[in-house]
């Protein structure tokens, strides 16, 4: 009997861990950390552009928030699936193609095992989130895709932007965090418009590492500064996010 080659064996990188004590990070094959976890808080998100992926928040009602579906796209340090599952009470997907990532997270950065509430993909994400079970089902889409040398996003198309589209719901947000030159984060700011709409996407300055988060909307709405006012301090005081400080360097694309 012939054998398929399993290409996990030669193609991905291998994964690494390091920690200093108080953080421990996630590395792809190089020194780039691709993931934090602070150890006496593994639930809480450490990294200021991961607590931005979660500026969907002010988009949505409060309390419908934990009726909701949330995907991460990459699994990384499982920052963003771990606060979901376990501080939002979301049902949880994450979507991984690299294996050995899965199984650092579970032995290292404290990621729960699949349940009623929570399931990891090992998939392609291109492909996966083509498959109809996932259409118009996801409310918080999380897309963090980057390879080893965290050069550019690795999937980044209008079409992909598109297929990310068609996971929403109605009024889903999707968040990506752009890494990277700032012509690179322009022309993936160009494909999103071009899947969503300008007057979908709203986005954060750079933080100081270089990471610019971007969220899109399935139905655009532009809410005042005074709403967006008060769902950010709801996040601040309820979920113990900077929501407050966001609204300083977080602004409609389009004008």
């Amino acid at each position: 009997m012939m054998h398929k080659k399993n290409p996990f064996a030669t193609v991905l990188p291998e994964v690494s861990v390091s920690d200093d004590g108080t953080v421990r990070h996630l590395h792809l094959g190089s020194p780039w950390i691709q993931g934090s976890m602070r150890i006496a808080e593994p639930f809480a998100l450490s990294l200021e552009y991961v607590q931005r992926m979660m500026v969907w928040l002010l988009f949505a009602e409060p309390a419908q928030v934990c009726r909701g579906h949330a995907m991460q796209l990459g699994l990384g340090a499982g920052a963003i699936t771990k606060f979901c599952h376990k501080r939002l009470r979301l049902r949880s997907t994450a979507i991984e193609l690299n294996p050995q990532v899965l199984a650092v997270c579970r032995q290292w950065f404290k990621l729960p095992p699949d349940g009623p509430r929570l399931r990891v993909v090992l998939a392609d994400a291109a492909q996966e989130i083509r498959h109809p079970i996932w259409q118009g089902s996801v409310d918080a889409l999380a897309v963090d895709l980057y390879d080893q040398e965290a050069a550019a996003p690795v999937l980044d198309s209008p079409d992909f932007y598109a297929d990310c589209r068609a996971l929403l719901t109605e009024t889903g947000c999707m968040t990506v965090n752009l890494f990277g030159r700032e012509a690179l984060a322009e022309r993936s700011l160009e494909g999103m418009a071009q899947a969503f709409g300008e007057q979908a996407l709203w986005a954060f300055k750079p933080t100081r590492e270089g990471n610019t988060v971007v969220l899109a909307q399935r139905s655009p709405t532009r809410p005042g500064h005074a709403e967006l006012l008060g769902r950010a301090e709801v996040v601040r005081a309820r979920w113990g996010l900077p929501a407050t400080k966001w609204l300083r360097v977080f602004k409609p694309v389009a004008a």
